[in-house]
C-alpha cells in the first residue's frame, strides 16, 4: 500500500505535465488572408460591383472607392474559391436603369454624395471558367447635413423627394413641360422624382431628377398627361431645376435616354442576362461576356440595398465632436451555421451530379486581412466607412 501511494502520484504529476495537442483548424474552415490590392482581388471586385448594380431595378449606379476586406475561401471538394469581399462604395449620376458601367459614371460632389458599403460573396473558378456571385447587401446613407454646412455653406441642400414639398414638384412639371415643347417629336410624362435639393441664389432655387416615359399625349395634351400612370417602363432621367428672381421663372432641364430593352434581332434581349458568367469571356473583354443561355432564376444573386437616414437626423444629439465616420450595419451570411454548410450550385453545372460550395459566415470586422483596406479614390474620410 505504501508503494502504491507514491507510483499514484507521479503518474498524476505526468498527467498535470502532459500538453494538451492545439485546436487543429479543418482545412475546409480555413478563410485565406488577401491583399486589397491584389490584381486578382480588384478584377473580382470589379466584377461584383457590376454584377450588383446589374441586379438592382431602382437607385443610382454604386462605384468602387475601395476594397475594404477580402477573404478567400478555397473550396475543398471542388476547383474554385469563395471571396468574402467589403467594398466601400459612393453614389453616382447615373440611374441603375441604364445599365452603364460603374466606371462611365460620375461620382457625386461632396454635398450631394451617398456612400456606403456592400458585402459580397463570390464564387471565382478558373478550370471551369466560371464567375458567379450568390449573394450581397449595400447599406448606405447621405453624407449628414452638418457637415455639409460646415465645408460648404452655400451648396445645396437635399429635399423630400415624396411630392410633399409642391416647389419640388413644380421644378419636375416645369421643366419637363419645357422639354416636351421643345421637343419635336414624342412626349414624355413623369414617373418618379429621384433626387432634390434646394439652394438661395438670387432667389429660391430647386434643382430635381426625375424619371420619364413616353406618354400616349399629344403635344397640346402634355400638360394633362405628366402625372399618368402606366405599365411602361422609364425611358430616361431628366436634371431640371427651377429658380426665380422677383417674379421671373428661370427654367432648365437636360435630359438622358436609356438604351432600348426592346429585343435584338433574332429574337435574343439585348440585354445581358443575369446568372454565372464565363470567365475566360470575361477576361477577354473587360467583363462583357454572356451567361449561358437560359440562366436559371436560382444563378441570380440574392440581395438588397437599405438606405439609412441622415445621421443628424438618426442621432440629433450626437456631439459635433464624434467621429465623423458613421458606422454601416451590413448584415450578409447565408449561413448562420459556424461550422459552415452547402450550397447548391447544380443548377449551372451540366451532369448528374450533384454540386455543392461550401459556405462559412461572413467573416468578422475584427478579423479584417492585414493587408487590407486598400487605398481608395476618393480619400475623403467623410464618405469612407470605419
Amino acid at each position: 500500500m505504501g508503494l502504491l501511494l507514491p507510483l499514484a502520484l507521479c503518474a498524476l504529476a505526468a498527467c498535470c505535465r502532459a500538453r494538451s495537442e492545439p485546436l487543429v483548424v479543418p482545412e475546409a474552415w480555413r478563410l485565406l488572408s488577401r491583399g486589397c490590392s491584389d490584381s486578382d482581388v480588384l478584377h473580382f471586385s470589379d466584377f461584383a460591383l457590376q454584377d450588383i448594380n446589374k441586379d438592382r431595378k431602382e437607385g443610382y449606379v454604386l462605384s468602387l472607392n475601395r476594397v475594404s476586406d477580402v477573404r478567400e475561401h478555397r473550396q475543398k471538394d471542388g476547383p474554385g474559391s469563395l471571396f468574402y469581399l467589403t467594398l466601400d462604395v459612393l453614389g453616382t449620376d447615373c440611374p441603375v436603369l441604364s445599365k452603364k458601367s460603374w466606371k462611365d459614371c460620375r461620382v457625386r460632389l461632396l454635398h450631394e454624395s451617398v456612400y456606403g458599403q456592400c458585402k459580397a460573396i463570390l464564387y471565382i473558378s478558373r478550370p471551369r471558367r466560371v464567375l458567379y456571385l450568390p449573394a450581397y447587401n449595400c447599406t448606405l446613407r447621405p453624407v449628414s447635413r452638418r457637415t455639409i454646412s460646415r465645408m460648404c455653406p452655400d451648396c445645396p441642400v437635399p429635399s423630400p423627394t415624396d411630392l410633399s414639398d409642391p416647389s419640388v414638384l413644380e421644378a419636375a412639371t416645369q421643366s419637363l413641360a419645357k422639354y416636351n415643347n421643345e421637343s419635336t417629336s414624342k412626349q414624355y410624362s413623369l414617373v418618379k422624382i429621384t433626387k432634390a435639393s434646394s439652394q438661395w441664389v438670387f432667389g429660391p432655387a430647386y434643382f430635381v431628377e426625375y424619371l420619364i416615359k413616353e406618354s400616349p399625349c399629344t403635344k397640346s395634351q402634355a400638360s394633362s398627361c405628366s402625372l399618368q400612370l402606366s405599365d411602361s417602363k422609364p425611358a430616361g432621367l431628366c436634371k431640371g431645376s427651377l429658380s426665380q428672381e422677383g417674379i421671373e421663372k428661370f427654367v432648365s432641364v437636360k435630359c438622358e435616354f436609356f438604351e432600348s430593352q426592346a429585343p435584338a434581332p433574332g429574337g435574343e434581349n439585348s440585354a445581358p442576362t443575369q446568372g454565372p458568367v464565363n470567365l475566360l469571356k470575361v477576361e477577354e473583354s473587360q467583363h462583357e461576356g454572356m451567361a449561358p443561355t437560359n440562366a436559371p432564376s436560382e444563378a441570380e444573386p440574392r440581395g438588397s440595398v437599405q438606405y439609412l437616414p441622415d445621421w443628424d437626423d438618426e442621432k440629433p444629439e450626437v456631439s459635433q465632436k464624434k467621429d465623423p465616420r458613421e458606422a454601416f450595419p451590413v448584415q450578409l451570411d447565408l449561413t448562420t451555421n459556424p461550422l459552415g454548410e452547402n450550397l447548391d450550385v447544380s443548377f449551372f453545372f451540366l451532369g448528374p451530379v450533384k454540386e455543392n460550395l461550401f459556405v462559412l459566415p461572413f467573416p468578422k470586422r475584427e478579423h479584417r486581412s492585414p493587408e487590407c483596406p486598400g487605398p481608395a479614390q476618393v480619400d475623403n474620410p467623410f464618405i469612407l466607412p470605419p
